[in-house]
């Protein structure tokens, strides 16, 4: 495969920074947050409003000047808007043995699948309506994550004042019925954790009682107030 090199995309940023969600809580990445989403959810806490246009090999420029990081996360925004640079990037870096960390919303399956073969980690939105103030994604969340079950895949879902246990159950139920040993992260909105103690608690007991594997994880890069 002859890699085009000029393929551009739209980049907010690139930086060095500990992941501060999921699983992977703590270790460094280099991130690349680009720019762009197809949701608006009324939690979200990423506000895009300026971007570079970056060829690969300017991106691959600004990666290589971190050293000493677990991987690289492709964040947004979602990653998976900007398919055919994203193919090839991760291309790129699987060449130079670096770790991809797929940061994305978990309802584009068919972009997923063009990709999936050079994708380490999967970080999977779950898009509850009830927190986030859309309808669902029922069904699409449940073919992505059969595709990204392939690879190592975990899934986080934000949890708010709005948040209904009846979508926690829909939640589980797509988990079991297409990757029944997927961790699922019930991450509490930020700065309401204290305040959602309680609907954390009897969301647990709602995760324990269907039998999937779970932790509930705030946001370790908001509560230390770093980027």
């Amino acid at each position: 495969m002859t890699l085009c090199r000029d393929m551009k995309a739209k980049v907010s940023e690139v930086f060095k920074s500990i992941q501060g969600e999921g699983p992977y809580q703590g270790r460094p990445q280099v991130f690349v947050r680009f720019f762009g989403c197809n949701l608006k959810c009324r939690f979200c806490d990423t506000q895009l409003i300026s971007h570079e246009v970056k060829t690969i090999s300017d991106l691959l420029e600004d990666i290589c000047k971190y050293s000493n990081y677990h991987s690289v996360s492709l964040t947004g925004g979602e990653p998976l808007l900007q398919l055919g640079f994203l193919k090839e990037l991760v291309v790129s870096l699987k060449k130079k043995s670096i770790n991809t960390y797929l940061e994305t919303n978990g309802i584009l399956a068919d972009n997923l699948l063009e990709i999936i073969d050079n994708i380490d980690i999967i970080a999977m939105d779950f898009k509850l309506p009830s927190s986030t103030g859309m309808g669902g994604f029922w069904l699409e969340h449940k073919e992505f994550l059969k595709i990204a079950r392939k690879t190592n895949v975990f899934i986080k879902a934000v949890i708010t004042a709005e948040t209904v246990k009846e979508d926690i159950l829909k939640a589980a139920q797509i988990i079991k019925e297409a990757s029944a040993d997927t961790l699922f992260v019930l991450q509490p909105q930020n700065p309401y954790e204290d305040e959602l103690a309680e609907k954390l608690r009897s969301f647990s007991y709602v995760c324990a009682n269907e039998g999937l594997r779970f932790k509930v994880m705030a946001q370790m890069h908001k509560v230390l107030g770093i980027k």
